[in-house]
C-alpha cells in the first residue's frame, strides 16, 4: 500500500512538472513572439504616444487597428480602420469603424484623399496621424494585420460561423441567407465583398466584425492551446504593433473587463461624392463632431 501511495505521489509530481514546462514553454515562446512584433512609434513625429501612459492607473487609452489587405503585389492600404477607446474606470470600450473611403486630409501630405491611402503613403505613423487629425484624439496604441492571414489562422482554429444578412456570390464562393460555415478561404471572400451589398461599406464592416468575432470565438476553444506554435507563426509574419512585452500582463489585469462591454459608433450619415471621377465618402460633420465628443469624454474619465 505504501508502494502504491508512493508511485501515487511519483506520478502526481511528475505531471506537475510536465505541466509546469510546457507552461513556460508557451509563456517564452509567446514572449519572443511579442517582441518580435514590437515596433515602436517614430515618436520625434508624433504628438500622442503610449509611453507616458501608467496602465496600472487605469488611464483610459486609445487603439488603432488597421487591417491590410495586400493583393496582386500592390502597396497595402488599410481597408479595415477601427478605433477603440477603453476605460477601465468605466469599464467600457467604444468602437468605431471608420469607412475607409472617407475624403479627409491626410497629414503629412498636405491634401485631401481616402483615408486608407495613409498607410500606403506614409505606413503607420501616418494612418496614425491622419486618424487622430480626424478625430481630434491621441491614439496610444496601434496594431497591423495582413487580412489575408486570416485565411492560415482560421484554417487552423476554424472554421468559424458567422450570420449572412442576405445570399451573394465572389470569389467564387456562394453565401447563402443564414448562418453560414467559413474556412479561410471563403472567410476572406466574405469580407471583400462590398459592390452587391445594399449597405454599401458599412455591410462590409459588419460582416469583417463578424469574421473577427468568429477567430475571437474559435481561439478560445480548449483545442487551440494544442495549436499555438502554428498561431504564434502566423502573427509574427502578419502583426506589427507598438504593444510590448511589458504592457500585455497590466492590460489583460486591468483593461480586459472593459473589453467585455462595448459601445458601436457609426459614421453612417455622410453623403457619397466624386472628384475628377473618383468616388469619396464625405462625412457629415455634426455626427463627426458628436462621435469626436464621445471618445473625448471617454478618454477623460
Amino acid at each position: 500500500m505504501k508502494k502504491s501511495y508512493k508511485y501515487i505521489i511519483i506520478s502526481f509530481t511528475l505531471l506537475f512538472i510536465t505541466l509546469l514546462l510546457v507552461t513556460f514553454k508557451i509563456y517564452y515562446d509567446f514572449k519572443a513572439t511579442v517582441e518580435e512584433l514590437y515596433t515602436p512609434l517614430q515618436t520625434e513625429t508624433l504628438e500622442n504616444t503610449s509611453q507616458s501612459l501608467d496602465l496600472e492607473k487605469l488611464q483610459p487609452l486609445s487603439i488603432l487597428l488597421l487591417g491590410i489587405d495586400e493583393q496582386d503585389n500592390e502597396t497595402g492600404r488599410s481597408d479595415t480602420i477601427i478605433v477603440l477607446t477603453v476605460n477601465p474606470i468605466l469599464e467600457t470600450t467604444k468602437l468605431l469603424s471608420i469607412p475607409r473611403d472617407t475624403y479627409t486630409e491626410i497629414i503629412g501630405r498636405g491634401n485631401h484623399d481616402k483615408i486608407n491611402h495613409a498607410y500606403s503613403f506614409g505606413g503607420i505613423e501616418m494612418a496614425v496621424q491622419t486618424v487622430e487629425h480626424l478625430l481630434d484624439i491621441p491614439i496610444d496604441y496601434v496594431a497591423t494585420v495582413n487580412l489575408n492571414s486570416f485565411i492560415e489562422l482560421i484554417d487552423i482554429v476554424g472554421p468559424i460561423r458567422v450570420e449572412n444578412n442576405f445570399a451573394f456570390q465572389y470569389g467564387g464562393d456562394a453565401f447563402p441567407l443564414g448562418e453560414v460555415t467559413l474556412n479561410g478561404k471563403e472567410a476572406l471572400n466574405f469580407v471583400r465583398m462590398r459592390y452587391e451589398d445594399p449597405k454599401g461599406d458599412f455591410g462590409r464592416q459588419n460582416r469583417q466584425k463578424q469574421v473577427i468575432q468568429g477567430v475571437f470565438t474559435a481561439m478560445a476553444s480548449v483545442d487551440t492551446v494544442f495549436k499555438y506554435p502554428a498561431i504564434l507563426d502566423i502573427a509574427a509574419k502578419n502583426i506589427v504593433t507598438n504593444f510590448d512585452f511589458s504592457q500585455l500582463i497590466p492590460l489583460y489585469k486591468y483593461y480586459s473587463k472593459s473589453l467585455q462591454n462595448i459601445e458601436q459608433l457609426y459614421l453612417i450619415n455622410g453623403v457619397d461624392m466624386r472628384v475628377n471621377h473618383i468616388y469619396y465618402y464625405q462625412l457629415d460633420e455634426q455626427e463627426l463632431q458628436q462621435v469626436r465628443q464621445q471618445l473625448q469624454e471617454h478618454l477623460q474619465s
